[in-house]
């Protein structure tokens, strides 16, 4: 049986009706640019998050490029963010002309180090760029203590954790900003690209919302220099259709990976990440307590060269869909090897890399297909050599 790593058809043909009246009304008004539509999905982002402000967005890279902007961040600054994530991270910051500095991850949560990002900060320092991967918060009471220490900014990178929570409260208003994509795998998935940018500080709002329309206030007179960060009226209007059956999806998300975990412990050589030791042969992704993950990628670790790539080539015979998530850390790209960060100074970003195997969890995923995928990594276990 083939089981995709995620089939988008499926949630949007469910709520296709709905979308389809939706697109209609919007090419009846004509207006295709902010407007009424981009300022209801606003609102009803800004409650379901529970911040005071939300701003649709162009894509996740943009809302974060857009906070960095808005905090004034840029050449002969430093901003820390991990180096076991995706490259957008790291390269909005290199766009405004300022540095990042890579720190290490934890290999439980896969999140942001805070002791090791304590280690790399410099007068240069202006902001920590946590990233909550794969839909789990990262450690955002230490890193908001670390970050009041030092007078730094907090930019969390929500790219993959829309309703992930933490201690009782949702990413993006635990920081300075917030900055998630709607990209169309995402939780909630967009049809194309599409981000929104959070913040529970009035005056920060202000000057985001000028700088995402080139810094114009009123039309054609120029504060700043911003760019054309703005969200498409279609995007939000379609968006706001499928964010009330937001937790829906997560749930099923979140059922989908207690599953996979209830079938793969107490297999030979299985442990979940807080217990896994030397012998491990695979290794499960955990919540840390009094997070609500929302599981946007349900990621194993094989330790052991080429063991990942065997079981990644044994699922694709049996047409199972997977990805790497990352191949490369960042601090190992071709154009941050000016930096000089090292596979040694970052040996759990480096060793994770070479690890991670994402397997299909998105929410319309059938017990037969989820069978299929425990069936295949099972067999993979019981007979490869050791």
């Amino acid at each position: 049986m083939a089981v995709p790593l995620f089939d988008t058809k499926l949630q949007n043909n469910a709520l296709a009706a709905e979308l389809q009246s939706t697109f209609a009304r919007v090419l009846a008004s004509g207006q295709f640019i902010l407007g009424a539509e981009v300022q209801g999905f606003e609102r009803q982002s800004a409650e379901y998050l529970g911040v005071r402000h939300a701003l649709g967005i162009s894509s996740g890279t943009d809302a974060i490029l857009l906070a960095l902007m808005a905090l004034g961040i840029g050449p002969g600054d430093e901003v820390i963010c991990p180096s076991f994530t995706f490259f957008a991270t790291a390269g909005c910051v290199a766009r405004t002309g300022a540095t990042p500095v890579f720190c290490d991850v934890r290999a439980d949560t896969f999140n942001l180090d805070v002791i090791d990002a304590a280690r790399h900060i410099t007068p240069q320092t202006k902001a920590i760029l946590p990233v909550h991967l794969y839909g789990q918060a990262a450690e955002m009471e230490s890193i908001n203590a670390l970050a009041r220490k030092h007078d730094l900014k907090v930019i969390e990178d929500a790219a993959q954790a829309v309703g992930a929570s933490q201690g009782g409260r949702r990413v993006g208003g635990l920081g300075d900003f917030g900055a998630f994509s709607f990209f169309p795998t995402k939780n909630l998935g967009a049809f194309g690209d599409a981000g929104l940018l959070t913040t529970n500080n009035d005056a920060l709002a202000e000057r985001a919302m000028l700088l995402r329309n080139h810094g114009a206030h009123p039309k054609y007179f120029h504060k700043f220099v911003g760019g054309n960060f703005r969200i498409d009226a279609l995007q939000a209007a379609l968006l706001a259709v499928k964010l009330p059956h937001l937790d829906t999806f997560s749930h099923r998300r979140a059922a989908n990976a207690a599953r996979y975990t209830e079938h793969f412990t107490g297999l030979p050589g299985v442990a979940p990440a807080h217990a896994a030791d030397a012998d491990a042969r695979l290794i499960l992704p955990i919540t840390q307590m009094g997070n609500g993950h929302t599981w946007n990628q349900y990621t194993l670790r094989l330790p052991g060269a080429g063991r990942r790539e065997a079981l990644r080539a044994r699922l694709a015979e049996r047409q199972i869909g997977t990805e790497i998530y990352y191949p490369v850390p960042l601090h190992a790209q071709e154009c941050f090897a000016a930096l000089g960060q090292t596979d040694e100074s970052l040996p759990v970003s480096t060793r994770l890399a070479g690890e991670v195997l994402s397997i299909p969890i998105f929410p319309e995923l059938t017990t037969a297909q989820q069978d299929e995928v425990i069936a295949a990594v099972r067999e993979f276990l019981a007979t490869e050599k050791r």
